[in-house]
């Protein structure tokens, strides 16, 4: 059963309070130990992520752990953010998840983390803007804030984030079971979020610019400021526009 949903959202140190012991390397089976003992850091499971086809759903919506992951071997937005968690948090890392609420109710779930210098994130997306960040920002709201204009598409604006910590789903499975984990969409989409406003006119500049570039190259655009913050983007956003699959 999982913890009672607080009555608003956390501050920093209480998302970070929570300790959760990672299961032992026994709890694993030989393939997925391979996994994780080959990807070490955030940037290796990034790597890894991205080299997997994205998980369209195309058979009806799934809700896969790393164990569902690993043997499909494809993932959507949450399950690799459920997938980098359960890795590094065998390297040390807890797992602890971002969530974005967006108006027109496609929310975003990433994996984040504390390096040396900074917050980072491992994350996957149909949008190249999406992805994983670089560990260099001071805190989870500003490394929130780096995903607001990439955000902005036909129907899509960030209007809140919450951090939450997985140990959040107490005995629940979220690692290992075989079925869909809705219990975990179910988790985030009834945590508090910390809001996130953003101008009007500025949102309307955005839309109206993505908009623009998508009818004149036929794809979603790389054009953004801070990029130099961005991971590295899946093998499939670095083709020249007209030839990029659509996402």
């Amino acid at each position: 059963m999982r913890r009672a949903i607080p009555s608003r959202p956390q501050s920093l140190r209480e998302a970070l309070a929570p300790r959760l012991v990672p299961p032992p390397a026994t709890a694993f089976s030989a393939a997925e130990r391979g996994v994780i003992n080959r990807l070490r850091t955030p940037f290796a499971v990034q790597r890894w992520l991205n080299a997997l086809p994205y998980n369209t759903e195309a058979g009806g919506e799934t809700l896969r752990t790393f164990r569902g992951v690993v043997a499909r071997g494809s993932a959507h937005c949450l399950e690799a953010a459920l997938t980098a968690a359960v890795i590094l948090e065998q390297h040390g890392y807890p797992p602890l998840l971002l969530s974005f609420e967006s108006v027109d109710r496609l929310d975003h779930v990433i994996f984040i983390y504390r390096g040396p210098e900074g917050w980072g994130s491992v994350a996957r997306s149909r949008d190249p803007g999406l992805h994983g960040r670089r560990p260099v920002f001071a805190t989870p709201r500003a490394l929130a804030l780096s995903y607001v204009d990439p955000y902005v598409d036909a129907t899509g604006r960030v209007r809140a984030y919450g951090v939450v910590h997985l140990a959040a789903m107490g005995g629940y499975d979220w690692r290992f079971a075989t079925g869909n984990v809705w219990a975990v969409e179910q988790l985030l989409i009834d945590w508090p979020h910390h809001r996130i406003r953003t101008s009007d006119a500025r949102y309307r500049r955005l839309k109206q610019r993505y908009l623009a570039y998508r009818t004149a190259h036929g794809t979603k655009p790389l054009y953004y400021r801070g990029r130099e913050r961005w991971k590295p983007l899946p093998a499939e956003f670095h083709v020249p526009a007209r030839r990029r699959p659509e996402a």
